[in-house]
């Protein structure tokens, strides 16, 4: 092969991309402008794979004949931009890897609910007996279960970051949850931008593959309208009957339905794991593909059935003194934590706060004025919340750390409370992510309750 790759950014992601490009026979670099964890670094030596940090060495990077780069680095970048001059292909690890597999993929994207809907349908797959990997934004990495793993079949979650850095990637089967606005500080705040973004996970789709698609959705209905597609549509939700297709879901009262030409799987919505409108969607999806795929009834409803939720996706972490602590650290963004302040049943303490990414809250007034006692913010910055929520609550208060604000919410609520860790920021500016953010919020509440 004789080709040099460089890859920007010593993650999982970055990583397995150069453990399948050594594979490949290429001569591989790995540059990361940050210090690289330890497990990575100690993988990188044993592979005997060349690495910096703390640096880009662009005269390096710019004779590549192909660059790799993290989700995490924007196309605005001054070395990105040179790159894409001087005509080097820049791609992400999911095209990368997605060359170099015959495996068939189920990808899913959308606003919320990817990791559980990628874990959810993987069970299920999994409950078949398929030989099925599970990568993208969750687990280990797609490019390096290529290099190591032989499975038939990948279920991948994808972000919309992901998504900008492919060109040939093409999926058998697309999942389309939802399109609400999210990271629009990355898409020069233009919802149409990262709707777009979203729409390329079906782009190069033949006829002979499938979106499925939450037809209740605006963002998704807006992006189908404005991106030409080529794969059969299987719409799932509410009053999808009246659109007389042969394939799709349909939500009713009690009861999902999902059909496949002349079979139909019918479930009670009682009956499902996960709970919850926008779980049940979620459950839909992941149905709708095993069934494209052949997947017996009674294995998904097996796996619908009996699937363990997400953690730090509405996770029930204790109930003390009368009060529910709920960890709904996932919720990265204003329309995870409408799901998530729509789905209590009981007055709520809502913890909420961290890097805006260009949020709109009003949609959130409805529930602060129906059923939230009192506001605790978590962040650097808590002044974009405090304008909204100031006159809508009795008590509002600032924190900047979870001990703070797990014992500030303890200390408002009151028995028969939830108290709802659902920031609806990112967590970049006090704890090294998501998890790291659910994580803390746990530790603190089995503080209290020693």
């Amino acid at each position: 092969m004789n080709k040099n790759i460089s890859i920007l950014g010593a993650g999982e992601s970055g990583v397995g991309a150069a453990i399948l490009a050594q594979k490949l026979g290429y001569g591989v670099f790995v540059s990361d402008m940050g210090t690289i964890k330890n497990k990575y670094l100690e993988e990188l030596k044993e592979n005997s794979i060349n690495f910096e940090q703390g640096k880009h060495s662009e005269e390096i990077i710019l004779a590549s004949d192909v660059v790799i780069k993290s989700p995490g680095i924007p196309d605005t970048v001054p070395l990105i931009i040179e790159l894409n001059r001087k005509g080097v292909e820049v791609i992400s690890e999911i095209e990368f890897a997605s060359r170099y597999t015959d495996a068939k993929i189920i990808a899913i994207t959308g606003a919320n609910g990817k990791t559980t809907t990628a874990m959810l349908t993987y069970s299920i797959f999994k409950d078949a007996d398929y030989n099925v990997g599970l990568a993208g934004n969750i687990g280990k990495s797609f490019a390096r279960q290529v290099a190591r793993e032989d499975y038939d079949y990948y279920v991948l979650e994808l972000s919309s970051f992901q998504l900008d850095g492919i060109n040939t990637f093409k999926p058998h089967i697309a999942i389309l949850l939802n399109i609400t606005p999210d990271h629009l500080d990355r898409y020069d705040y233009k919802f149409e931008n990262y709707r777009d973004s979203k729409l390329r996970i079906a782009m190069n789709q033949t006829e002979e593959d499938y979106l499925i698609y939450d037809a209740n959705d605006e963002g998704n209905l807006s992006g189908l309208e404005n991106n030409p597609i080529k794969s059969i549509r299987v719409p799932y939700g509410e009053n999808i009957i009246e659109q007389g297709k042969k394939i799709y879901g349909e939500l009713n009262e009690k009861t999902i339905e999902m059909r496949f030409e002349n079979e139909t799987t019918t479930m009670t919505i009682q009956d499902l794991a996960l709970q919850g409108n926008h779980n049940v969607r979620n459950s839909m999806a992941g149905g709708m593909a095993a069934k494209l795929l052949g997947v017996h009834n009674k294995n998904i409803r097996n796996a619908l059935s009996n699937f363990e939720a997400v953690e730090h996706r509405l996770e029930n972490v204790a109930r003390f003194e009368g009060i529910n602590f709920i960890n709904d650290s996932k919720a990265t963004n204003v329309n995870a934590t409408f799901h998530a302040l729509n789905s209590m049943k009981k007055t709520t303490v809502w913890i909420v706060g961290g890097v805006d990414k260009g949020n709109d809250y009003s949609d959130l007034l409805q529930f602060v004025r129906g059923k939230v006692r009192a506001i605790v913010c978590l962040g650097v910055n808590n002044s974009k919340i405090l304008n909204v929520f100031e006159n809508e609550v009795d008590v509002i208060t600032e924190t900047q750390s979870m001990q703070d604000a797990v014992n500030t919410a303890y200390t408002l609520a009151k028995n028969g409370d939830n108290v709802l860790l659902s920031p609806a920021c990112a967590s970049f500016d006090l704890f090294e992510s998501y998890e790291d953010r659910g994580s803390q919020f746990k530790q603190e509440i089995n503080k209290l309750t020693k």
